[in-house]
């Protein structure tokens, strides 16, 4: 029955193998996602897509599958789906409030409600607009799309309006995702997920289920045993470019921002234009009258820390090569200099480019960081900031 979606998924090179398909079926099987397209969605996401970066590709292999069931009419699917009465009580005890299954039951129970739309099948020829008795659109029937009432069952609707029909037939939720897109902050926190070392630190406040279950049988009573938390140990000094070029790019760059302080404890930040030289800033207002001197940077944290350049690397070719290129003020020392520093202080680094890669050979600047990088350069999209994790895991 499901081979065909089996195929397509294979199709749409996502590497799906017979096992979970199996694993699928069986819990298709055990009536996990009976009469529920949304839980069938889900389930088969989760059978059969390992990778995030797979959703996407998923979405549209479930479309291409099941594409048509929103145009079966209503007759049909009450000839062809038997809807147990138990299943639409589950699902008005998770829909409707208190008040909403009251006025169900007052109309006669579902029973009613189903033998009520059966009689209006046969009645009813052709389409209706409006109303309330008929099956139709943009009335008040209990049957239907785009209408209102509280004990409906949709029929043929694209999307909920009013979010209380009993059985949603044709809801679907696919998201974007995939390894090219560019990136949101939720997005983000799931790349930077790959770049993690955790340790145990703190008060002892989380329950240790395992060592509970030890000294209780060892004792015979009850002792409760808890230990730290689990942290996120790396350490990320992040340098971010800001001003000029980078202008059109400062929303993603916020979002990466906001990303990385959330799933790192240890995160210290600082800014630059376009290229590192003697001093960096944390508060942009006062970047000319504040600034940190760069060795102090180098001074105070230690190898132990990742360190990350995120810019266009777009600039003047004598800003990375030359003292007195950069565009703001005397340089004493090339943006080279510092840039090799850098590394040599956090070896554990990389170089983080919103510019698309396709674009990357135009600008001979972004050759010049490449080259002082090694090649840890990485693009701003999911597959980009994953391998950008896992180089700073080596």
């Amino acid at each position: 029955m499901f081979q065909p979606f089996f195929e397509n998924l294979r199709a749409a090179a996502i590497p799906v193998s017979l096992r979970e398909y199996l694993t699928f079926l069986e819990a298709m099987k055990a009536g996990l996602a009976t009469y529920d397209i949304e839980a069938f969605y889900y389930l088969a996401r989760s059978a059969m897509v390992k990778d995030e970066r797979h959703l996407d590709r998923f979405d549209r292999a479930f479309a291409a599958t099941f594409e048509g069931l929103e145009n079966i009419s209503a007759e049909q699917v009450l000839e062809a789906v038997d809807i147990p009465e138990e299943w639409l009580a589950k699902m008005a005890e998770k829909h409707l409030s208190e008040e909403e299954k009251a006025e169900i039951e007052a109309m006669g129970g579902f029973d009613k409600l189903m033998e009520t739309l059966q009689e209006r099948l046969k009645e009813q020829e052709g389409r209706h607009q409006g109303g309330s008795k008929w099956i139709g659109t943009a009335g008040t029937s209990p049957f239907g799309a785009y209408g209102y009432n509280p004990e409906g069952v949709r029929i043929g609707q694209k999307e909920s309006r009013h979010r209380r029909a009993v059985k949603v037939w044709d809801k679907r939720e696919f998201k974007n995702l995939d390894g090219d897109v560019e990136l949101g902050t939720r997005n983000i926190k799931v790349a930077l997920k790959r770049l993690r070392r955790w340790v145990r630190e703190g008060a002892h406040e989380e329950l240790d289920l395992d060592s509970t279950i030890r000294a209780t049988a060892e004792h015979g009573y009850l002792d409760v045993k808890t230990r730290p938390e689990r942290h996120n140990a790396v350490k990320v000094l992040l340098f971010l470019d800001v001003g000029g070029s980078m202008d059109p790019h400062i929303k993603v760059v916020e979002e990466l921002f906001s990303a990385a302080r959330t799933e790192f404890k240890h995160l210290e930040y600082f800014y630059f234009h376009n290229c590192l030289y003697e001093g960096v800033w944390r508060d942009n207002r006062r970047r000319w009258d504040a600034q940190t001197p760069t060795e102090e940077i180098f001074r105070t944290y230690g190898p132990d820390y990742k360190c990350i350049f995120v810019g266009d690397a777009s600039m003047s070719p004598y800003e990375i090569a030359y003292p007195g290129g950069a565009n703001e003020h005397w340089n004493k020392e090339a943006g080279q200099v510092w840039l090799q520093r850098a590394r040599e202080q956090w070896t554990s680094n990389l170089w983080i480019n919103p510019v698309p890669q396709n674009h990357w050979d135009y600008t001979h600047s972004i050759s010049m960081i490449q080259e002082i990088f090694e090649n840890r350069m990485v693009p701003m999209t999911l597959a980009g900031l994953e391998d950008g994790m896992r180089e700073l895991t080596r």
